[in-house]
């Protein structure tokens, strides 16, 4: 199978590994050749660190390498079965580029897009046959997050994504469809992971510390949100989070926050450049100012179930709204984000009665629309249903 990559990035150099890794002929193609020769130096570095950790044998890196080839021009892209483009998050870039490709390639190649949150039916609409366009949304660092969104526009058709689906579960990964909607499953349902939690520390009611050694220790999540956001970028979270605020018509649950804005401004945009919510050290690592103890446990309690009561609440409205299905919602969340467990297994653990009661209380405080809970969740409560019965 012939695949093309457009965009050699942090992303598409990691779909490339992927594709080649699973035995593809892979053409990686970039205008900016010290891009693509950033790419090739830094896979070789990959797979020699596998090598290393004994993942690895040469003759498998060796495999691996020959099956990507590294080009400037998308008319290389001739013969692909399948092109997916990693290039920046403008609409009408890749619009241009979809049609730049199609120019190139058959008529049963599918083009897809591995956009985060834009609009699949927008990208899609700029090709002359829009049925085989549809988004493949892969996660950081994609040889080793194990979901990939696939998400149909509105023209895709039904083999086109039944043919999309089979060939991503074939390079190994999990697959949750999604509905082309603003920041499909993952981006839309983290958000209050990251929103709720700086409008905790907005209101004074605990630093950024506090707060992500309350969800890590007594949540169980990898990364406190601050780190995560750190370790995301602040400029990149904070577009997404305003691109799906916008998306929503301004939804206030979607709202940013202006002290992401104001780091994002001042270039505080944490690990990549030494400093965000956090100082880093000479190896990345965040500087503890409190030594991360939780001197408050109830306030620690408090602020991990806020923060889950927001996220559980996120995710029974996207099912509610057809955005995804219980198993895709969930398998979405632990496996695109390596939450703990799913939101809506989460959900039935604390009852659904204790998340209505949660989010009603939260609204009683603030009297704001963000906190308004889901109608799934109420009409759950009052049939006394569950999300896994």
């Amino acid at each position: 199978m012939k695949v093309g990559i457009i965009g050699s990035g942090t992303m598409g150099s990691g779909i490339a590994q992927v594709a080649a890794t699973s035995g593809c002929q892979v053409i990686l193609v970039d205008n900016n050749q010290e891009a693509l020769n950033k790419s090739k130096s830094s896979l070789e570095r990959i797979l020699s660190r596998l090598i290393e950790k004994g993942r690895l044998d040469n003759d498998e890196k060796e495999r691996i390498q020959s099956n990507i080839t590294y080009d400037n021009n998308v008319a290389v892209l001739k013969g692909s079965d399948l092109v997916i483009e990693a290039i920046v998050e403008n609409l009408e870039i890749k619009q241009h580029l979809f049609k730049t490709i199609e120019s190139h390639v058959s008529e049963d190649c599918i083009i897809a897009t591995n956009t985060s949150s834009l609009s699949i039916a927008s990208i899609a609409s700029a090709l002359d046959k829009p049925d085989r366009c549809l988004g493949i949304h892969f996660f950081n660092p994609a040889p080793l997050m194990k979901l990939v969104e696939i998400v149909p526009a509105l023209q895709t058709s039904e083999a086109v994504l039944s043919k999309a689906a089979s060939i991503i579960e074939d390079w190994g990964k999990t697959v949750a469809i999604a509905k082309d909607t603003p920041g499909f499953i993952v981006n839309r349902l983290a958000r209050p992971y990251y929103g709720e939690s700086l409008r905790i520390y907005e209101e004074g009611i605990a630093d950024f510390e506090f707060i992500d050694q309350s969800l890590k220790s007594i949540g169980g999540f990898r990364m406190g949100p601050f780190e995560l956001m750190d370790f995301i970028g602040n400029d990149i979270n904070y577009i997404v989070t305003e691109t799906v605020f916008e998306a929503f018509y301004y939804d206030p649950r979607y709202k940013p926050s202006f002290t992401q804005k104001r780091l994002s401004e001042a270039g505080y945009l944490g690990r990549k450049t030494g400093k965000g919510y956090y100082n880093y050290d000479a190896s990345n690592k965040p500087i503890y100012e409190n030594n991360a103890e939780l001197n408050d446990t109830q306030l620690a309690q408090d602020i991990f179930e806020r923060v889950l009561v927001m996220l559980i609440n996120e995710a029974a409205d996207a099912l509610f709204l057809n955005i995804a299905s219980t198993e895709d919602i969930d398998n979405a969340m632990t496996k695109g984000v390596n939450y703990p467990k799913g939101l809506l297994k989460w959900a039935d653990e604390m009852g659904i009665e204790w998340c209505v009661h949660k989010m009603d209380e939260l609204y009683n405080t603030y009297h704001e629309d963000r906190y308004r809970c889901s109608v799934l969740l109420r009409t759950m409560n009052k049939n006394k249903s569950t999300f896994y019965s």
